[in-house]
């Protein structure tokens, strides 16, 4: 198999991973917004970020690792498994998810920055706490 055509699938496994990861997360399909300051990435950047970190594990650490591309010609052909499109869906996945996390420690941080300002009562405390973090950000704000 060509070294591009072996590129292109672990970087589409690799967006299947972000793919799933959108849909693990609390997030879902949304479009990439700006809210108070913290850049939530969506569906769209999962999908990249996968794809990316797909193929940066690959080229680094599989059998992407001793591809010469200066000498790739016609005839160049490379071991590809089955393993390293399930690694590529994995890493896709861990990519992918350390975004989402980082994105929602800072949600979280802000939705206590506006909690912090207002005189909550204990029910309303315990309503904010449950949902995503982009959900309780907007109970902070609303409440």
């Amino acid at each position: 198999m060509h070294p591009w055509t072996c590129a292109l699938l672990i970087s589409l496994a690799g967006g299947v991973g972000g793919i799933v990861n959108a849909l693990l997360s609390d997030n879902g399909f949304v479009m990439p917004k700006w809210k108070r300051g913290v850049w939530c990435p969506g569906m769209i950047t999962n999908v990249l970020l996968g794809a990316a970190a797909a193929f940066i594990s690959w080229a680094l650490y599989g059998s992407g690792a001793g591809i010469e591309i200066a000498a790739i010609s016609e005839r160049a052909s490379i071991s590809f498994r089955f393993s390293a499109l399930a690694g590529a869906f994995v890493v896709g996945i861990a990519g992918a998810k350390w975004l989402t996390s980082e994105v929602d420690k800072k949600l979280l941080v802000e939705s206590v920055k506006v909690a912090g300002k207002k005189n909550l009562s204990s029910e309303q405390c315990e309503q904010l706490s449950h949902g995503s973090p982009i959900e309780v950000l907007n109970r902070a704000e609303q409440a």
